[in-house]
């Protein structure tokens, strides 16, 4: 079986201006990403899908391979993840090149680790599932959650009022970090999250949205946390 690391990481990033190369605790943070697709000796390819000649240069210094650049329709802001997906495993066909196994891995996930990919995959494989998601348990219920209408503050769901936090269904999120995926499966359905899709269960301390600088801040806290404590 073979396996392809893609790393998506366009230019155009708009909150955080070029986000994807930006200097995360000494280094560029897509550099943690590469690193832990090539440390984790699972992949016989790590490609990193970009339009941008910077990133590229920068992803080919840290070992990862940039074979061609991305299309202007998949570098836009409508453009989603499997988009991108689709055309990097077209362009490889064209080449002659197939993989049994896909792993998306974001740009901005320095809390990747090669040790945290070598196990993902291999509860995949034990499971044998069809793709594997990190995620993580919300810190508090959604359940109590309010919302907010004509300037009034109430529960949006009134029936868990009473019901204590430890009696209600824990609820997840997407960790934002990677997905394993088979190749045929994805390209069949087109999403990374099929019917046959397993968790990954990940400490809350080890992850963290990056859309503002109050996020890179946090996020750094907490990188520097997990190593701390390695």
């Amino acid at each position: 079986m073979s396996s392809i690391a893609i790393i998506t990481a366009r230019g155009g990033s708009k909150r955080i201006p070029r986000k994807n190369i930006k200097e995360f605790c000494g280094k560029p943070i897509i550099a943690y990403s590469i690193q832990a697709a090539l440390e984790s000796n699972l992949f016989e390819e790590v490609m990193v899908s970009t339009d941008d000649q910077e990133i590229a240069e920068i992803a080919i210094s840290y070992g990862a391979k940039v074979p061609f650049y991305r299309s202007e329709k998949t570098s836009d802001d409508y453009a989603v993840t499997a988009d991108v997906l689709r055309e990097v495993l077209a362009e490889y066909k064209d080449i002659g090149k197939s993989f049994t196994w896909l792993c998306c891995i974001y740009p901005t996930a320095p809390f990747v680790t090669a040790g945290k990919l070598q196990a993902a995959f291999t509860s995949l494989q034990a499971a044998g599932a069809d793709a594997l998601v990190p995620v993580v348990k919300f810190s508090y219920p959604p359940q109590r959650c309010f919302f907010i209408k004509n300037n009034n503050l109430a529960y949006k769901w009134p029936e868990y009022i009473k019901t204590r936090s430890q009696d209600l269904e824990p609820f997840y999120h997407d960790a934002g970090q990677f997905y394993f995926v088979k190749t045929n499966v994805f390209e069949d359905k087109f999403t990374l999250v099929p019917e046959a899709t397993i968790p990954c269960l990940l400490d809350e301390m080890e992850v963290q949205d990056i859309d503002t600088i109050d996020d890179w801040e946090i996020a750094e806290i907490k990188y520097q946390a997990m190593i701390s404590r390695r």
